[in-house]
């Protein structure tokens, strides 16, 4: 269940999700904090386009009415661009295409 997403390593992100994006997204995608997406949803943000989704991982996202605003890299700055392709992945791969 990649969605044709062939960047990244999903085990590498694995590892990056639970140390920085578990706290908002939660173990199990629902979403940890009001206001954050269910990654399970079906149509939800996991459909987006795959350049789509990658701007909103690395340079943040909100939407209005949103209560909380995703920051950019989840507010880890240390990521780098291979780093957020491997969330990425590991997105699709746990929780699908949306």
């Amino acid at each position: 269940a990649d969605c044709s997403f062939n960047k990244g390593d999903p085990a590498a992100g694995d590892k990056i999700y639970h140390e920085t994006c578990v706290a908002c997204h939660g173990e199990d995608g629902h979403g940890a904090v009001p206001g954050t997406p269910d990654f399970t949803k079906k149509g939800g943000v996991l459909s987006k386009p795959h350049q789509v989704m990658f701007n909103h991982i690395k340079n943040g996202f909100s939407k209005p009415g949103d209560m909380m605003a995703m920051p950019p890299k989840g507010g880890n700055p240390d990521l780098n661009d291979k780093d957020l392709e491997n969330v990425h992945s590991y997105l699709h791969k746990k929780f699908g295409c949306g």
